[in-house]
């Protein structure tokens, strides 16, 4: 009798998971394994909320197929070591992924699977295209700017999406293991984590996907899949959300996803990019300003469509993409503070937060990234007038100014001073307050 064992990292799913699926196809008996690391179970309450709703779907889901989803605690590498011995299992299969702390776990791993003679096999799925597999015509180990990736990325083989196993075969005795009661996140609006849920939103998503080209931008339509949380737990497959959006001709949102593994692919050839600035010598002198951070990260600046954005990230542990390319642009472009203290502050609240994105939106909004226009900068005032026009997504996320009608939520410090000194609200801040008078749009 063949056993395998497959690792779960971030592949959190049944549907088109290779390594679940060849180790279905070639053993007897699978015992799907995911190990609770202490080591990232800190890093943000929002996410670890959101792993453990996973955790508990997928165990269901495992158990309505025959299976079961075992769960250790510890170092992942030596649990999935004890476990293979434990079962007598010859082959253990996991995702590739591209982080400094993956590669470390995947380098630990192949030794000791070596030094016990088990079969470790790495698969893909943590992307639409492996990460490794397209490289610029002029050499080197990945595409620097965007627009030239997207172009090879579109033309690409894709792999076949793969079936999810009819039935999984435990081997007899095996303990599944508790898990532990779901944590407390902070963010009370946050999304529901899970591969059912994933999926049941790309569903309704995709009767709805016709509108994006015209209306992703749109800060009070809203009119976004949210489907990153799932993508970067693997909750649901990025190939199969790229296959159905390409079928409905969705290129805008392809073009999405293509994003998302551009930044993969940066990261595997540089993967310093939570630390070090991409472009060489890009760093500028950042200023020292506690009191503006804190600001910013409270919602607090008195430009109300960032401290609306900032305040989207604390309720939901989400925030829309046009709110993120504001507030990290008004972080850094405006207040002059370091790329890094943003990185750490949405790593902190995302749901979908991860290394490749997190870190590759910001730097590509400091300047310091990938962006082929390294010193452009988004005025909030003209962005918030374009993107919410009438000022509700504004109005939404800041009670204080719901009384105050139409754009002009934009500009608080324009209106009457009876007006202003009535309201529950900051002017700019003091360090920034000459800005352009106020950075008339």
């Amino acid at each position: 009798m063949r056993t395998a064992v497959v690792l779960f990292t971030r592949d959190l799913r049944v549907h088109d998971n290779p390594a679940l699926a060849a180790a279905c196809a070639n053993a007897d008996r699978v015992v799907p394994l995911f190990v609770l690391d202490p080591a990232l179970s800190e890093l943000s309450a929002n996410r670890s909320r959101f792993l453990h709703q996973a955790l508990a779907d997928l165990r269901d889901t495992l158990r309505g197929r025959g299976g079961d989803l075992v769960l250790r605690s510890g170092d992942p590498v030596a649990e999935a070591i004890k476990l293979c011995g434990e079962v007598g299992a010859t082959m253990l299969g996991v995702a590739a992924d591209v982080t400094t702390y993956a590669k470390k776990r995947e380098t630990r791993l192949q030794a000791e699977c070596d030094r016990q003679r088990i079969a470790l096999r790495f698969f893909p799925g943590v992307t639409v295209v492996d990460p490794g597999s397209l490289r610029p015509g002029g050499g080197g180990p990945a595409y620097r700017v965007f627009t030239p990736y997207y172009r090879v990325w579109q033309s690409a083989d894709w792999r076949d999406e793969v079936a999810a196993p009819h039935t999984i075969t435990l081997p007899d005795g095996i303990a599944a293991g508790r898990l532990p009661a779901t944590p407390d996140g902070e963010s009370p609006d946050a999304a529901t984590g899970g591969e059912t849920e994933g999926r049941r939103r790309l569903t309704a998503w995709l009767s709805a996907i016709d509108g994006y080209g015209d209306g992703h931008d749109d800060l009070p339509g809203d009119v976004t899949s949210r489907l990153s949380p799932y993508l970067r737990f693997g909750c649901v497959s990025p190939l199969a959300v790229a296959d159905a959006a390409r079928t409905r001709n969705a290129d805008p949102f392809v073009r999405q996803l293509c994003w998302r593994d551009f930044y993969y692919q940066v990261v595997q050839a540089f993967p310093q990019i939570s630390a070090r600035a991409y472009r060489p010598n890009a760093d500028d002198e950042w200023r020292d300003d506690p009191e503006a951070l804190k600001h910013w990260q409270d919602g607090l600046t008195g430009v109300p469509i960032v401290d609306a954005g900032m305040r989207q990230l604390r309720a939901e542990g989400w925030m829309h993409n046009r709110a993120r390319l504001i507030t990290a642009a008004f972080l850094t472009k405006h207040l002059g503070v370091d790329w890094r203290l943003g990185v750490q502050w949405f790593f902190r609240w995302l749901l979908d937060g991860d290394v490749p994105n997190n870190s590759g939106n910001w730097q590509w909004v400091a300047g310091t990234g990938n962006d082929s226009r390294p010193y452009r900068r988004f005025n909030p005032i003209r962005q918030a007038h374009r993107f919410d026009p009438e000022g509700v997504y504004v109005r939404r996320y800041i009670p204080e100014l719901k009384a105050i009608e139409g754009s002009a939520v934009h500009e608080p410090w324009r209106l009457p001073a009876a007006v202003r000194d009535g309201l529950d609200y900051p002017g700019p801040l003091e360090s920034h307050r000459d800005e352009a008078v106020w950075l008339r749009p």
